[in-house]
């Protein structure tokens, strides 16, 4: 109810702006009403990283365009965490983007804004950073990238373009702008500050309320309609297997996790987290009774019916993973293979 939504966010002074989602990509089909199983997206992230995928960006994307998806997420890192923020490589990427045929949407990383204090990557303020994204990529509020742009909801108004909702086939989908470094309350150390400053706190915990005020709406529509599936999209691996984190790595994501298990939690479908960050592919549960990220996080509650996907990137960045949307009455809403570049 977008009544609703607006006395939401109006509350957490974070208002929203409502937006039909029709789909030119789509020709004439209803937006939500697509064939049961006939819908794929794909999902990609931390790419490209260095001069050669650079170079071999443009390649993929036309590998993707080839298999015809509905539509393309890229979960953030449009650039590896040791190269130069200067304004000419996002004018690049956004010309690649604008290879996509069918609508991109795209939510930021911390290696285009909130590390780009590092004297490596130009010792910029990454507040000026993060503003310079968003014209780049943002230049039109609830529309999305790619030849044949689409409407989305977007959080505009309230000065958070990138965050977006949709819907398709019964499957409620948005992105949330978090990030790695703690979701930039990390200090910024390569122009000399010790401490996160006053107007990193404030950037940080008004972010952070607008998306946690899309996520319980976006759950509240998914109840209201009866509907099969949330899918959320992240930069930030608030889960990463990988290394044990310091409290001071990821203690910005309580709040949002806390969020995510209270809906997914009394939300009867299936929820789907996909992010980046950590860059190895995985398929986990994170936040199911008994796992250690609960108590990690301090969590009240449990979500079984949380799905995470882990998309490669970096290094690692030797496919991109294609989703697609199953039929009515299957066991798993979505399902996804692995892609490999040729």
């Amino acid at each position: 109810m977008r009544v609703t939504r607006l006395m939401k966010v109006v509350a957490l002074a974070v208002s929203g702006v409502a937006l039909s989602a029709t789909s030119a990509f789509a020709g004439s089909t209803p937006p939500g009403q697509e064939k049961p199983g006939h819908f794929s997206f794909a999902v990609i992230g931390d790419v490209p990283y260095g001069t050669a995928q650079i170079a071999a960006f443009p390649g993929w994307i036309d590998q993707i365009n080839a298999a015809q998806p509905e539509m393309t997420f890229h979960v953030g890192d449009i650039k590896n965490g040791s190269s130069r923020c200067d304004d000419a490589y996002y004018n690049l990427i956004k010309s690649d983007f604008d290879r996509f045929v069918g609508p991109l949407i795209y939510t930021p990383g911390d290696n285009e804004w909130t590390d780009c204090h590092r004297a490596n990557n130009g010792a910029y303020n990454p507040l000026e950073r993060l503003a310079f994204d968003r014209s780049v990529f943002f230049a039109n509020p609830g529309t999305t990238l790619g030849q044949n742009p689409i409407s989305v909801e977007s959080q505009a108004a309230a000065g958070y373009p990138e965050n977006v909702q949709l819907r398709r086939d019964g499957v409620d989908f948005a992105t949330l702008h978090v990030t790695g470094s703690n979701d930039d309350l990390q200090p910024w150390t390569g122009i000399g500050q010790s401490t996160a400053t006053p107007a990193q706190v404030a950037e940080e915990n008004a972010r952070m309320a607008n998306t946690i005020a899309v996520v319980r709406d976006t759950f509240a529509d998914a109840r209201k309609r009866h509907d099969r599936a949330v899918a959320l999209f992240t930069q930030a691996d608030m889960f990463d297997p990988t290394y044990t984190p310091a409290w001071s790595d990821i203690s910005a994501f309580k709040p949002l996790i806390q969020a995510i298990v209270d809906e997914s939690s009394s939300f009867k479908g299936q929820t789907y987290l996909f992010n980046g960050d950590s860059h190895i592919y995985d398929s986990d549960h994170p936040l199911a009774a008994g796992s250690h990220w609960l108590t990690t996080y301090g969590i009240t509650g449990s979500a079984d019916n949380l799905h995470r996907i882990t998309v490669d990137g970096s290094s690692n960045n030797v496919d991109w993973l294609k989703v697609t949307i199953n039929r009515p009455g299957a066991a798993d809403v979505l399902s996804w293979e692995r892609v490999p570049y040729l």
